[in-house]
């Protein structure tokens, strides 16, 4: 899974203008202008014929989705064709763009959120551009003074609980991460492996954010005791809630994951038929607040069309999609959430946060100290 969710099983693109894992190729090499493409007109050749629309690269992690037709509407806007390159995980992602920085892939770039922020703008990927439309975006989200990001979306990263496994009370669902140390609760959590998934990566960034680098109970402590209690590790979140979760749609039996808080919302979307309640829910206590940026990418000669692409990630009808079609919440505050996520998904009142600098700073040590506490 990707930071969004690895949501592989329900987030499918249908869209006959997203060529989904393209190889090859990269921006086209004639540069646009501001105001050189009339919005809703093809360009034309010297001859007065149609010519192909000019194309515009985004680079994304593999749960990027958009509905056909907001794809469509910004296509015919501004005489272009839209190519998406799924670049796996949101790792990955990054790292592919850092690679090819001298010679970039794509003109934007969708999706690195804070956990990889750092190494995005270290490696001074993106131009700096300020959307009008940032105006309705609350200020917590742009943690970027020079706008070399822009904030599109968040998630929170939660501990998820087969409501079922603990209907009868005995032991009762954990309330904190706290409870999971407890014998009651051994055998019963799964977790994603931090170096290699991005929930993983978010659910250590909480328990750092939680129980600090000192004191009587520090982060590491919490994991040796987790260890203690067997918890079970997977490398990726797809493995993790489907394949050794009990509740919803997973067919393991373990009742207690890393997931999202949003989780429950799809499980009431794609159940057939969907029911009142959510077979899952979430522990709000312990929960890591995700954000999700779009860049565009140094280098790219279509800056203006990258501008607008910003604009329209941004812009209210997009974000108001954006739940059902990755599963994250919208920045926009006047972003009006579908009723499936009003009434199934929750946003943590008070989520656990990190500087983005920290992350990036100390995540590699995080990792190294807590594959030694627990793959040892």
């Amino acid at each position: 899974m990707t930071r969004s969710m690895a949501r592989s099983r329900w987030l499918v693109v249908t869209s006959a203008t997203f060529l989904l894992g393209c190889t090859g190729g990269g921006p086209a090499p004639a540069s646009d202008a501001p105001g050189s493409i009339a919005p809703g007109s093809p360009p034309s050749t010297a001859s007065g014929s149609p010519a192909a629309p000019t194309e515009l690269v985004v680079m994304t992690h593999d749960s990027f989705a958009l509905s056909d037709e907001a794809i469509a509407s910004f296509e015919r806007q501004h005489g272009v064709a839209l190519r998406v390159l799924s670049s796996g995980d949101a790792g990955s992602m990054v790292n592919q763009a850092v690679l090819s920085k001298e010679h970039p892939l794509a003109d934007v770039l969708y999706g690195v959120d804070n956990t990889f922020l750092s190494r995005a703008l270290d490696a001074e990927l993106f131009m700096p551009y300020e959307s009008p439309e940032l105006a309705s975006v609350p200020d917590e989200f742009r943690v970027d003074a020079q706008a070399r990001v822009t904030p599109i979306d968040y998630g929170d990263v939660c501990l998820n609980v087969d409501r079922e496994a603990f209907a009868a009370g005995d032991p009762p669902a954990p309330d904190s991460l706290d409870d999971l140390t407890r014998p009651e609760y051994a055998g019963m959590l799964v977790v994603e492996d931090p170096a290699t998934s991005s929930p993983g990566l978010a659910f250590l960034a909480a328990t750092v954010a939680r129980f600090g680098e000192e004191g009587d109970t520090t982060w590491r402590d919490y994991w040796a005791a987790l260890r203690e209690n067997d918890v079970l590790v997977t490398d990726g979140w797809e493995d993790a809630y489907y394949g050794r979760f009990s509740g919803g749609s997973g067919e393991g039996d373990r009742p207690i994951v890393v997931s999202y808080a949003s989780s429950p919302a799809a499980e009431v979307v794609f159940a057939e038929p969907q029911p009142d309640e959510a077979p899952t829910t979430a522990i709000l206590e312990g929960c890591f607040r995700q954000v999700e940026f779009a860049g565009i990418l140094a280098g790219t000669r279509r800056e203006a069309l990258a501008r607008a692409f910003i604009d329209f990630l941004l812009s209210r009808p997009v974000q108001e999609e954006i739940p059902l079609q990755m599963f994250v919440y919208p920045v926009r505050s006047d972003a009006e959430l579908p009723e499936v996520f009003r009434e199934h998904a929750q946003v943590a009142p008070e989520p656990l946060e990190l500087p983005f600098e920290v992350i990036g700073r100390d995540r590699q040590r995080w990792i190294e100290e807590w594959t030694e506490i627990v793959e040892r």
